[in-house]
């Protein structure tokens, strides 16, 4: 019996284990693009679109739940967006909508991890599954939602 619960307790702490581990992209070098702020029905939105105008993040405040959804644009579903910051980083349940094609999390407006992506140093990351990481610059209109969802 105790080997059974020691085995349990063994694979679910390398699944959380593995699940919580984040590329560093400390070193890696922002795509190039612009974010753009805009106020919406229920809060706001701040949209990071690449050089070609394509839009490959989103950003949104939902102020009556106090809650801020990120999407990240992708082709796959996966359980977690990881997500990269210069002070924090971590990888949170998501989920996928095929007709959109994004990956999208849900965290509260006060969770540090939005801290992290308003103050990161140069850049900031998303990675889903096995797809090539997204690195953008921090941009004021970001942080501006997240205050929009505090206020």
């Amino acid at each position: 019996m105790q080997v059974r619960i020691a085995a349990a307790v063994a694979l679910s702490f390398a699944s959380s284990a593995g699940a919580q581990m984040v590329q560093d992209l400390t070193t890696a070098t922002p795509i190039s693009g612009a974010w753009s702020y805009a106020s919406t029905a229920d809060g706001s939105e701040a949209r990071f679109a690449d050089a070609a105008g394509i839009a490959q993040l989103w950003v949104h405040c939902t102020h009556a739940t106090r809650r801020v959804t990120i999407a990240k644009a992708a082709t796959v579903a996966a359980p977690f967006l990881n997500v990269w910051t210069s002070s924090e980083s971590r990888s949170v349940p998501s989920s996928f909508n095929a007709a959109t094609g994004r990956v999208t999390i849900d965290v509260g407006a006060y969770d540090p991890l939005l801290d992290g992506l308003a103050n990161s140093r140069g850049r900031v990351g998303f990675i889903v599954a096995n797809q090539p990481p997204l690195v953008v610059p921090p941009g004021p209109e970001a942080a501006h939602v997240f205050e929009d969802c505090r206020a």
